[in-house]
This record gives C-alpha cells, sequence and structure tokens, in this order.
C-alpha cells in the first residue's frame, strides 16, 4: 500500500516534539501517564546516543501521526544486554553487532493501515550504514509482525522477557536495504 499522500515522512525533532510523539504512542501501545513519564525521560537519553535519529508522519496541519527512532546497535545499551541472552541460546547473537536497531515505532491508529509505518521503517534504514536491522515486538500475530514479515525481517529470538513487560516480545532481524515488495522471506 502506498503511503498517504496527504501525510509526509520526513526528518523529526523528536527532542522538540517528545510529548506528542508519547501521546501517539500511548494511543497506539496502551500506555498509561505513567508509563509515558518512564518512557519520557528513556526517549531523551536514547537521543543523545551516537546515531540516532528520528522520522515522523506529518499531517497537513503539522500534527504528528506517526513516528520511529532508532540508532546504530550497542552491546553496552540496556536493550542489548536484555536479549542477548535469547540471541545467544539460538545462535543468533551476532545480529547485535553492525546492526541499526528500530528503538520504536508507532503509527496513530486513526492512520494505520495507510503505509505510513513501512514509510517511517524504510525511509529511517535506508540512511543505515549497517548491513541489518534488528528491533523486538510483542511475542504475538499482529499487523505489526505482518509488516516486519514482508520487510524481511525473521524471528530471531521468541519469548524474550523484558523486566518491566508483562508480555513477552520477540527479537527480529533483516538484513538492508528491507524488502520492498514480494512476499516475506
Amino acid at each position: 500500500m502506498a503511503p498517504d499522500s496527504e501525510v509526509l515522512v520526513g526528518p523529526l525533532d523528536l527532542a522538540a516534539r517528545v510529548d506528542e510523539a508519547l501521546a501517539v504512542q500511548a494511543v497506539a501501545f496502551g500506555l498509561g501517564a505513567e508509563e509515558v513519564g518512564v518512557r519520557r525521560h528513556i526517549v531523551l537519553r536514547h537521543l543523545t546516543y551516537p546515531g540516532a535519529r528520528a522520522l515522523g508522519a506529518t499531517t497537513p496541519d503539522g500534527r504528528l501521526a506517526g513516528f520511529v527512532y532508532g540508532m546504530p546497535n550497542d552491546r553496552a545499551h540496556w536493550w542489548s544486554t536484555v536479549v542477548e541472552p535469547y540471541l545467544r541460546n539460538r545462535n543468533t547473537e551476532h545480529w547485535l553487532d553492525d546492526s541499526f536497531v528500530i528503538t520504536e515505532l508507532h503509527v496513530h491508529p486513526a492512520f494505520q493501515g495507510r503505509g505510513l509505518g513501512r514509510a517511517l521503517i524504510t525511509t529511517i534504514t535506508d540512511t543505515a550504514t549497517e548491513p541489518r536491522s534488528i528491533l523486538s515486538a510483542i511475542d504475538t500475530e499482529s499487523p505489526a509482525r505482518a509488516l516486519y514479515r514482508s520487510l524481511g525481517y525473521a524471528d530471531l529470538a521468541g519469548q524474550v522477557q523484558f523486566p518491566s513487560a508483562a508480555r513477552p516480545y520477540v527479537v527480529m532481524g533483516a538484513p538492508l536495504p528491507l524488502l520492498r515488495s514480494g512476499p516475506p522471506r
């Protein structure tokens, strides 16, 4: 599906629009005010990491319909330290090296199904110098997982338990550039 022609995907000053982005994430992901407050500090810290960058999907009136941000992976970062044992158990630990990690990707429910998630993730990974991309998603069949598979992401490790998450996650990886069309591989 082609992205919504009325919504533009481009660079986002995520630090300046963090509250608006987290409001999108809260609706898309079902977060409460306390969790949003915790995530605000995490996002702002992530933006200080080398190579961190963000894109937004912006409506003609300037509202944020979705966003993505990521960075080159670093094994010393918290996320990597949590997922590393799961990947090691599946002999996929090498994916942590020389990878661009998609930290967050969210599209407001009112704008889902228009190709914005696809446009956001392919555009940000097209700027990566790393040969592959990794991310984590809730370990259930969902439209997000279907999108990732259609782009070439495959499961690297499942049943990943993050300390503050009630549900398990899966780590997925894909070679770059991401697929643009065709069956998932």
